[in-house]
């Protein structure tokens, strides 16, 4: 048996938070515990019992139950027992039982105060809720959402005030100005809004070949309406825009305020790279498996991210950005095949696409949302041409049609916008289990290519008509509880029984879908326009329609989930393998075993909330 004081130390070096510990106090600590085998059936400690000792498990299995016998989870090797009691004041709240004999190192419960006091690390890991500790696992992983390159944002790169010229300045006014301010770029602002651009391109072609007159307004020599950037835009999206629509600058924008110009040079100097050159590959080729071609390295670019500590809210980005490429690509081949579009469309992306959560390769969902003008018998086959030759050119590119039909190809998903309108009017209000699994795909859009207006214009429509709509939100809080993700892992019947995923963890449905079905729901309710799941948590929390507390912890479990399920599929990708979402618990460390308990606490009890405050219909 394993009970001398080199065993027991030699475990708690293996083991998170302690492997953290001084080799003094690393020692110390173990030379004060003590080891015990309980036998199966045991009762390790009841309700109301006094608990002295924090009690990890070396070998066999405990299982803990709530005073009416509710299974709130089982603990296998490298678990504690005694937490709730020990912070509790030192009263067992609940009863565990050894299904096995088990052999436990018990540490006092006076060492164990006192390692919390003196080691942060320590008190952390076992502070009293589940998503105070699941704050820092990222860090303490060496993740981070905004680590690498491909993290950064473009208002990181603003160093100083814009230099600004009025429209009605003369050209000669304003090519002093850049003289004297050493840029090759006047933002032309009138009352606080962005008119346009005056670059040293313009000056050379529009000026000085042409022959205008020095004299001439700025107005006349511009570049009116010029591409822009959130501030808050991944480096890699500014890239992108720019070499999508060759062009070398980009005002910067937070809202409709003007905050500075960031330029390709600016761009290349902070070495954004992968992703950025895959797009720019992507939109030099000439058909659909030329594309694929291109998208070939991704399974790398993805592996590398991850192993660079990107997280799950970046890489989602970056991912998703290369499926738009792809769309807009194949989008411009089949105009430059068909025409010009007969009359004005918009597409749109949906699901994880549409939210900028797509991971490696997935299956497409888009539509199209065509001009109110459209007529079936005049307009009805180009549309069909061009659905056709998208849809089917991203299935040849690597993203597969959608099993269940939802692309702009079928017919169904190609109406106008009022058409759109009514569609969405009547899922609202008439929330059948069609509407609701609709739902849950088609309020994710976001325009890829085409008019974006038309989109935009249908989802704030969707928003203003789903706002308020209790019975419709009570139901979609019955779908956001319908997968309920696991308490437990390792040595845990909650895991698959049988099957090709025999003893593994569906990460996609047990976890991130609940969230993502609860941030739809509460960015639904507060009425804000958000898609992706994170920022649609910040915002309804802003809005009122969740509680901060709440959204932040919901928003970091679905941060670790996220980052755990890439590092699965990028491993599997790296070995020629098809990416999936079923994770073997064996693949994870104990402190990740640790934490995804605590994503997975935050879930459930998020879901609770949820259920109990729409039921019946939200007023």
């Amino acid at each position: 048996m394993d009970t001398g004081t080199g065993d027991i130390r030699g475990f708690l070096a293996s083991r998170h938070p302690f492997d953290l510990l001084p080799a003094e106090e690393l020692s110390a600590v173990a030379a004060s515990m003590s080891a015990r085998t309980l036998p199966a059936g045991a009762v390790l400690m009841s309700p109301g019992d006094r608990v002295d000792t924090l009690s990890l498990v070396r070998r066999g299995a405990l299982e803990t139950r709530s005073p009416d016998g509710e299974l709130l989870a089982r603990l296998g090797e490298g678990d504690a027992a005694g937490i709730r009691a020990l912070l509790a004041g030192g009263r067992a709240v609940n009863r565990i039982t050894a299904l096995e004999d088990t052999l436990l190192y018990d540490m006092p419960a006076a060492a164990f105060r006192r390692l919390r006091g003196d080691y942060p690390a320590v008190n952390y890991f076992f502070a009293p809720q589940g998503a105070d500790r699941l704050r820092g696992a990222r860090a303490a992983a060496g993740w981070d959402s905004q680590a690498g390159l491909v993290g950064r944002r473009v208002g990181e790169l603003l160093r100083r005030e814009p230099v600004t010229v009025a429209p009605d300045a003369t050209i000669a006014e304003a090519a002093r100005l850049m003289l004297r301010s050493d840029v090759s770029c006047l933002p032309v602002v009138a009352d606080g809004r962005l008119l346009g651009i005056l670059t040293d391109r313009d000056l050379r072609n529009r000026v000085l070949a042409a022959g205008m007159d020095p004299g001439t307004p700025v107005a006349a020599a511009m570049t009116p309406e010029p591409k822009r950037v959130e501030e808050t835009a991944f480096l890699f999206q500014a890239q992108i825009l720019l070499a999508r629509h060759r062009v070398h600058h980009l005002p910067v924008m937070r809202g409709e305020r003007l905050l500075g110009l960031v330029t390709s040079t600016d761009l290349l100097r902070s070495q954004v790279r992968s992703t950025v050159f895959l797009a720019g590959d992507v939109g030099e080729r000439e058909d659909a498996d030329g594309i694929a071609e291109a998208l070939a390295p991704l399974p790398e670019v993805m592996h590398d991210m991850v192993q660079g500590g990107v997280g799950a809210y970046a890489i989602g980005h970056a991912i998703s950005a290369l499926a738009d490429a792809a769309t807009v690509r194949l989008v411009e081949l089949a105009e430059r095949r068909l025409g010009p579009p007969p009359v004005p469309y918009g597409w749109m992306a949906l699901g994880s696409q549409g939210r900028e959560e797509q991971t490696a390769r997935s299956d497409q969902d888009n539509a199209l949302v065509l001009d109110d003008r459209y007529e079936e018998a005049a307009h009805g086959r180009w549309f069909r041409d061009f659905a056709d030759f998208v849809c089917d050119g991203l299935d040849r590119a690597g993203y597969v049609h959608c099993p269940g039909g939802i692309m702009a190809k079928n017919p169904s998903w190609r109406m106008t916008l009022s058409a759109w309108k009514d569609t969405f009017r009547r899922w609202v209000r008439m929330p059948q289990p069609e509407a609701l699994l609709n739902a849950s795909v088609f309020f994710d859009m976001r325009p890829v290519a085409g008019r974006p207006r038309l989109v935009q214009e249908l989802q704030e429509a969707v928003v203003a008509q789903a706002k308020g709509q209790g019975l419709f939100l009570g139901h979609m809080a019955g779908n956001a509880v319908a997968h309920q993700p696991p308490l437990g892992f390792f040595r845990n019947l909650v895991l698959i029984s049988g099957g090709e995923h025999h003893r593994s963890l569906d990460m996609k449905h047990s976890g991130l879908a609940p969230i993502v079905d609860l941030a739809r729901l509460y960015a639904l309710d507060a009425g804000v326009p958000q898609v992706n799941s994170h920022d649609r948590l910040l915002a309804a929390a802003e809005a009122g329609a969740v509680s901060r507390s709440g959204a932040r912890d919901l928003a970091d479990a679905l941060e670790f989930l996220g980052t755990i399920r890439l590092r699965h599929q990028a491993l599997r990708l790296r070995e020629g393998k098809p990416p999936d979402n079923y994770l073997s618990p064996e693949e994870l460390s104990p402190f990740e075993r640790g934490h995804l308990k605590d994503a997975f606490a935050v879930v459930k009890a998020m879901q609770q909330a949820a259920l109990s405050a729409y039921r019946g219909g939200r007023a």
